[in-house]
C-alpha cells in the first residue's frame, strides 16, 4: 500500500560530472529506486561539474537515505546534502501574530495602547460581557492538549504535540478565519488540566480538546463543559464523528438503504468510536455493535469504565456476542478507528450486498481499500491517497465559526448532527455516487454550510436572545459615545473602526 507522498518531499542536492548523460542517469536512478520526481534543477555548473537538485517524493525516511545510498554509488556522482520539505516548513513554527489595527503613528499607538486603551479596560471591567466585543475572544479558540495520543504516535509529550496544534491553528484561519492558539501543557493530571483550562478562559471564545488519551478525555470534556460559559469541544471525539456521520448519510443514498434499518459495527469504542456512536444513534440508528479488541461489547464486558458502560446500554440490542469478525456477517456498515489490518476482503465480503466500509484507522486502515473494494459498494478511509477521506478539517473550522458567530456558550449533540448534515448536503445528488461521498477538504462550501447551520442552531439554542439584543443596544450606545468624543478630538473614523 505504502506510495510516494508529499509528507516526505525530499530535495537532493548532487554533484554529477557535466554531461548529459549523467544528469539522465540520476533522474533514472531516483525513479528506478521508486520515488515519484517532481523536479530537476541545475543550481551549480561549471566546465567539468554540475550541481543537480533532485526534488522527488518518497515513501518514508528510509526511503530517502537508500536513494542517497544507490546516488552515491554511480560513477562520479556525489550527494551533497539532503533536505527534508515537510521539515523545512516547520522551521520556526507555521503560524505567528500579526495585527489587524495599524501601528504606524502616535495617533494609532495612543488609540491601540496607553493612554486609549484604559478606557476600553474600565468598560470591561464595568461590563464583562463586552469582551466578546471589544477582544479578540469573539474570534478566539485555544487549541489544548497534554501530548498523550499524537496522531498514531501515542503519548510523545507537549513539545512534540506542537507541530500537530500549530498545524490545526493554522487550518481554523485558513478555512474559517478563526484564530485559534495552540496550548501545550506540560501535565497529564487531569485536575491541573481542567484547572489550567479554566484559568486561561476569559481570552478565548472556545475551547478545542486535542490529542488528550482516553479515558480522561471524556471527564475533562464534561467537566469543562459543566463549569466554563463557552464552547468546549474535543475533536478526536466529536469531529470525527460528525464527518463520519456526513459520508454515512451520502453512502446510504448511494446504497439506497435507511439509517434506521441498517446494522452498524463499529471497531474501536476508544474517544472517535464512542462519539461516533453518539451521533449515529441521534440521527437515528438503532441497531449498533461496539467492538473492541475481544470482540462485541456486551453487558457482561463493559467494566467500570463509565464511557464503555453508557454504550452497552445503548446499543447491541440482540446482545450478539463475538469477534469483530463474527459481527461483521450480515451487517450493513463497518467503522473502523481502531487499528490497522486486523480485517481481510475476505470478512468484507460476509458484510450484506451494498456494504459501507469506513476503515478510518491511519495510516493504515483496519482492511486494504482495494481487497474491501472488491466486495463493498462503498470504501472511505482517513487517507488522502483514496478516494472519500473522513478527515476532520471538514467540520472543526466552519463549526467553531458558526459558534462564535452565534455567542454560542455550550455544544449540543443538535449542533453536531447538523454539522454532519450540512457537509453531507455540500455534495449534489448530480455529483453523488461511490467514490464521492464527501466533499473535499478545500472546498470553500463545506465551512461556510457547516458554520450557517451551527449558526442557526446556536442562536435557537442560546436562551440569550434578548440578552443578545440588549448587549447590541448596549454596544451601540457606547460606541455612539465614542464617536461623538472622537469626533470632537477628530478621530471619530479612527474610533469607529
Amino acid at each position: 500500500m505504502a506510495m510516494p507522498s508529499p509528507s516526505y518531499t525530499i530535495t537532493l542536492r548532487v554533484e554529477a560530472p557535466a554531461t548529459q548523460r549523467a544528469t539522465s542517469e540520476i533522474v533514472h536512478e531516483v525513479a528506478t529506486a521508486g520515488a515519484s520526481v517532481m523536479g530537476v534543477d541545475i543550481a551549480q555548473s561549471h566546465a567539468d561539474v554540475i550541481v543537480v537538485d533532485v526534488t522527488c517524493d518518497t515513501v518514508d525516511a528510509e526511503h530517502g537515505e537508500r536513494i542517497v545510498e544507490a546516488l552515491d554509488a554511480l560513477d562520479g556522482v556525489r550527494v551533497l546534502k539532503m533536505s527534508d520539505s515537510t521539515f523545512l516548513m516547520h522551521l520556526g513554527g507555521k503560524i505567528s501574530v500579526t495585527p489587524k489595527v495599524p501601528l504606524k503613528t502616535r495617533r494609532d499607538l495612543s488609540r491601540a495602547y496607553t493612554p486609549g486603551v484604559a478606557r476600553v479596560c474600565t468598560a470591561i471591567a464595568n461590563r464583562k460581557e463586552d469582551a466578546r466585543r471589544l477582544t479578540i475572544k469573539r474570534n478566539t479558540v485555544a487549541v489544548v492538549t497534554d501530548g498523550t495520543a499524537v496522531l498514531g504516535l501515542g503519548d510523545i509529550g507537549p513539545e512534540a504535540a506542537m507541530p500537530v496544534m500549530e498545524g490545526k491553528a493554522a487550518l481554523f484561519k485558513q478555512f474559517a478565519d478563526v484564530d485559534a492558539w495552540p496550548l501545550a501543557l506540560d501535565t497529564t493530571d487531569t485536575e491541573e488540566i481542567i484547572r489550567t483550562v479554566k484559568a486561561i478562559a476569559p481570552g478565548f471564545g472556545g475551547v478545542n480538546l486535542e490529542d488528550i488519551s482516553a479515558p480522561r478525555c471524556f471527564e475533562i470534556e464534561r467537566r469543562l463543559r459543566e463549569e466554563l460559559d463557552i464552547p468546549v469541544f474535543h475533536d478526536d471525539q466529536h469531529g470525527t464523528a460528525i464527518v463520519v456521520l456526513a459520508a454515512l448519510i451520502n453512502a446510504l443514498k448511494v446504497t439506497g438503504k435507511k439509517i434506521g434499518d441498517v446494522r452498524i459495527v463499529v471497531s474501536g469504542v476508544g474517544a472517535a468510536g464512542s462519539a461516533i456512536i453518539r451521533l449515529l444513534l441521534a440521527q437515528g440508528a438503532r441497531d449498533i455493535i461496539g467492538c473492541d479488541r475481544h470482540g462485541a461489547l456486551t453487558t457482561s464486558s463493559a467494566g467500570g469504565d463509565a464511557s464503555r458502560t453508557w454504550i452497552v446500554e445503548n446499543t447491541n440490542p440482540s446482545e450478539a456476542a463475538g469477534t469483530l469478525q463474527e459481527m461483521l456477517v450480515g451487517a450493513d456498515v463497518f467503522v473502523g478507528v481502531s487499528a490497522g489490518n486486523i480485517l481481510t476482503g475476505a470478512d468484507v465480503a460476509r458484510m450484506n450486498d451494498g456494504a459501507i466500509v469506513f476503515a478510518l484507522a491511519n495510516p493504515t486502515p483496519e482492511v486494504d481499500p482495494i481487497a474491501a473494494g472488491e466486495t463493498a459498494a462503498v470504501v472511505a478511509t482517513g487517507r488522502s491517497d483514496y478516494p472519500n477521506q473522513i478527515n476532520n478539517v471538514l467540520a472543526f473550522p466552519g463549526l467553531f465559526r458558526g459558534l462564535l458567530d452565534a455567542g454560542a456558550t455550550q455544544i449540543t449533540d443538535e449542533m453536531l448532527r447538523v454539522a454532519a448534515v450540512a457537509i453531507a448536503s455540500v455534495v449534489g445528488d448530480e455529483e453523488l455516487n461511490p467514490a464521492f461521498i464527501i466533499p473535499g477538504v478545500f472546498d470553500h462550501r463545506v465551512a461556510e454550510a457547516v458554520a450557517e447551520a451551527v449558526r442557526a442552531e446556536g442562536i435557537k439554542e442560546t436562551p440569550a436572545s434578548q440578552a443578545r439584543a440588549e448587549d447590541a443596544e448596549h454596544l451601540a450606545e457606547h460606541l455612539g459615545r465614542a464617536l461623538q468624543t472622537g469626533s470632537a478630538s477628530g478621530a471619530a473614523t479612527g474610533t469607529a473602526r
